[in-house]
């Protein structure tokens, strides 16, 4: 993979799967701007490299992402490649989700795909060419107890996902969705009643065909070829990573 003179936007590039991605498109060329409302996260990986940049607001605000996408445009001149890796968990079934947590769930998993594409589409139409993945979960196909709202909040970026390539298969643009399965970042042990511990983490690595959870930047290598001209012939797929979950 060779991003060579592209320059792509990553929400969700302060921690995590996120942030492993935007160090694997620079590692190949590219310049990244980090879009996270983590200033200070957002800071200390765009400090790594002099071909990081990041941008501090949230991707709920419709007209924060409008900025965005101008200010990328502003500074580097186009906009090759999106990657919405922005999200949020809310560990609860529907009788403790309450309207607040339900909205605030929608609001950056689903909203923000959907407000960050439709800025992203724009240059991308002008350039004829262009690139956008989405980060769904095997969430969003198979249904999981006690995660409600996050699946809801996948399956809707499946379907956005899907309709949005259909919309611009004949215009240059290229929209798929990777789908990862458990991988070990900060969400991943957010939002319990307790910190997991070291026997809780192996007993949901042994819960996976390959019996171990999956390191971030095995998410990211995929999400980058999803990016990649090596993907050219990839349109409205939802890619598992998820070491044979969803083959069961």
């Amino acid at each position: 993979m060779d991003f060579t003179g592209q320059t792509a936007i990553i929400t969700g590039g302060a921690s995590g799967m996120g942030a492993a991605t935007a160090r694997e498109f620079v590692k190949a060329g590219g310049y990244a701007f980090i879009v996270d409302r983590n200033e200070k996260l957002a800071l200390e990986v765009a400090n790594e490299s002099d071909n990081f940049d990041a941008i501090v607001g949230d991707v709920g605000d419709s007209a924060f992402c409008d900025r965005a996408v101008q200010t990328v445009l502003e500074q580097k001149g186009r906009l090759d490649v999106l990657v919405n890796a922005a999200g949020i968990i809310l560990r609860a079934d529907a009788l403790k989700t309450t309207d607040e947590a339900w909205q605030n769930m929608m609001n950056v998993n689903v909203n923000g795909v959907f407000y960050m594409s439709r800025a992203a589409i724009k240059p991308m139409l002008k350039q004829g060419k262009g690139a956008i993945v989405n980060f769904g979960s095997i969430w969003g196909d198979v249904g999981a107890a006690g995660v409600l709202a996050y699946c809801a909040s996948k399956g809707a970026v499946h379907q956005i996902t899907r309709a949005m390539a259909l919309d611009y298969v004949e215009k240059g643009i290229r929209i798929n969705a990777v789908c990862p399965g458990e991988v070990d970042t900060p969400m991943l042990r957010s939002g319990r009643v307790s910190p997991p511990t070291e026997a809780d983490m192996k007993k949901l690595a042994d819960s996976v065909p390959m019996k171990r959870l999956a390191h971030p930047s095995e998410i990211a290598q995929v999400v980058c070829f999803l990016a990649s001209d090596g993907a050219s012939y990839m349109t409205g797929a939802m890619v598992p990573v998820d070491a044979g979950f969803t083959a069961r």
